[in-house]
C-alpha cells in the first residue's frame, strides 16, 4: 500500500473508531435511563457505571474496524441497518470476556484503570466472595446486553436472526476457547496445534470471523459462498496476532506494553514465545525456565535471564519469522478476494495482518 493510500486508510479507521465511541458513549447513557433495575438498591446502576467505565476505556476498537471494513466489501454505506448494533455487539461481549479474564487472572489493571473485579474488591474490603461474585455478574450482564442490542435491531427478522446466530456461536466458541486455554498449561510442552486450536477458538472467531460474519451479513451478503475464505483469513490473522502478544509480553518494553513484560511467564502461559523457548532449550536454561513459569513475584532480572535464554537460541528471531509468515498467508488470502469484492476494501484486509506483523523488531 503506498503512502498516500496508507495514510487514507488510516484517517478512515480513526473515523470509524471516532464514530462508535461515539455511540458506545450514547448507548451506555441510554442504558442508564432506561434500564429497569431493581428499586431500592443501589448495586445495580453501580453495576452499569462499571461496565461503561471498561468499555469507554477503549482499546484499539479492531473488531468494529472489521465490522465496518467487511460491509464496505460490499457497499460504500455507513448507515446500513443492523450495522450500529451489530458494533455494539461485539464491543459488549468484549467487555464480558474482559471482565471474566481479569477474574481468571486476577488481574488489577485493565486500559489504564482498575479492572471490574478489583474495583469491587476496593468497594467492599474483606469482602472478597461478594466482590467475586458481583464481577462475574456484571461480566454476565455485559454477555446478555450483546444479545440484547441485537434483539432489539430494527432490521428485518431474517437479518436480527442471523446476527444472533452469529454472536451466539462466536460467544460460546469463546468460552470453550478459554476452557481449552487453562487445559493447554497443565501440558509441560503443548504442540503448535494445541496452541493454534486455543488461538482460533478463544480469540479468532469472536474477535476477527464474527465482525467480518456481521458487517457482510448487514450489507446483505450471503455468507455461505464466502464462509471458508473468512475462516482461513480470520484463522491466520488470528495467530498472527497472538503471536505478535505472546512476542511483545516477554521481548517489549514497559512503554508499548503499558505494564511490565513477562506477565504470561509469571502466570505460567505456555504461550508460542514461551513453548518455543522450551522446546530449544538445554537442561540448565529449561530449569531456569520452569522456575520462573507461574511464579507470580518472578524478579525483572529473571524475566530478563530467560529473554536472553531466547536469544541466544535465536528464539526471538524465529518469532518474528514465523509472526511475518502468518502475516504474509493472511495478506495473500485476502488478495484473492480482489474482483469478487470492492478493492478499496480489500487493500485494508490485505494490508491488516502485515501491519500488525511490524513492532517486533
Amino acid at each position: 500500500m503506498n503512502p498516500t493510500a496508507a495514510a487514507a486508510t488510516e484517517e478512515r479507521l480513526a473515523a470509524h473508531r471516532r464514530r462508535f465511541d461515539a455511540a458506545f458513549e450514547a448507548y451506555f447513557t441510554r442504558l442508564a435511563a432506561t434500564f429497569d433495575a431493581p428499586p431500592h438498591g443501589r448495586f445495580t446502576p453501580e453495576c452499569l457505571q462499571l461496565l461503561r467505565e471498561l468499555s469507554l476505556r477503549g482499546g484499539k476498537r479492531l473488531r468494529v474496524v472489521l465490522l465496518y471494513e467487511a460491509a464496505r466489501l460490499v457497499s460504500t454505506d455507513d448507515g446500513l441497518p443492523g450495522l450500529a448494533e451489530a458494533a455494539l455487539s461485539v464491543e459488549l461481549l468484549q467487555t464480558h470476556l474482559l471482565v471474566h479474564d481479569d477474574i481468571i487472572d486476577d488481574s488489577p489493571v485493565r486500559r489504564g484503570g482498575p479492572t471490574t473485579y478489583h474495583a469491587y474488591r476496593h468497594a467492599f474490603p474483606g469482602h472478597d466472595r461478594t466482590a467475586l461474585g458481583l464481577a462475574l455478574l456484571a461480566g454476565d450482564l455485559a454477555a446478555f446486553l450483546s444479545l440484547r442490542v441485537l434483539l432489539e435491531a430494527d432490521v428485518p427478522a431474517a437479518l436480527r436472526q442471523a446476527m444472533l446466530e452469529v454472536q451466539t456461536r462466536a460467544a460460546t466458541d469463546t468460552i470453550a476457547g478459554q476452557i481449552l486455554d487453562l487445559e493447554r498449561d497443565f501440558h509441560d510442552l503443548p504442540d503448535e496445534e494445541l496452541l493454534h486450536t486455543v488461538t482460533e477458538y478463544k480469540s479468532a472467531r469472536y474477535s476477527i470471523l464474527a465482525p467480518m460474519r456481521l458487517g457482510l451479513l448487514a450489507a446483505g451478503e450471503d455468507l455461505a459462498p464466502h464462509d471458508a475464505h473468512l475462516r482461513r483469513y480470520a484463522t491466520l490473522v488470528g495467530v498472527c496476532g497472538q503471536l505478535r502478544d505472546d512476542y511483545l509480553d516477554l521481548f517489549g518494553d514497559d512503554s508499548a506494553l503499558s505494564k511490565p513484560p513477562g506477565g504470561d511467564l509469571r502466570a505460567g502461559r505456555r504461550t508460542y514465545a514461551l513453548r518455543a523457548i522450551l522446546a530449544r532449550a538445554g537442561t540448565a536454561d529449561r530449569a531456569v525456565v520452569e522456575a520462573a513459569l507461574g511464579d507470580p513475584h518472578c524478579p525483572p532480572g529473571t524475566v530478563e535471564r530467560v529473554r536472553d535464554i531466547a536469544c541466544r537460541q535465536g528464539t526471538d528471531a524465529l518469532l518474528r519469522a514465523d509472526l511475518r509468515r502468518y502475516a504474509e498467508q493472511a495478506a495473500a488470502e485476502a488478495a484473492t478476494w480482489s474482483g469478487r469484492w470492492r478493492e478499496e476494501a480489500v487493500a485494508l484486509f490485505t494490508h491488516l495482518p502485515l501491519r500488525l506483523a511490524k513492532g517486533t523488531g
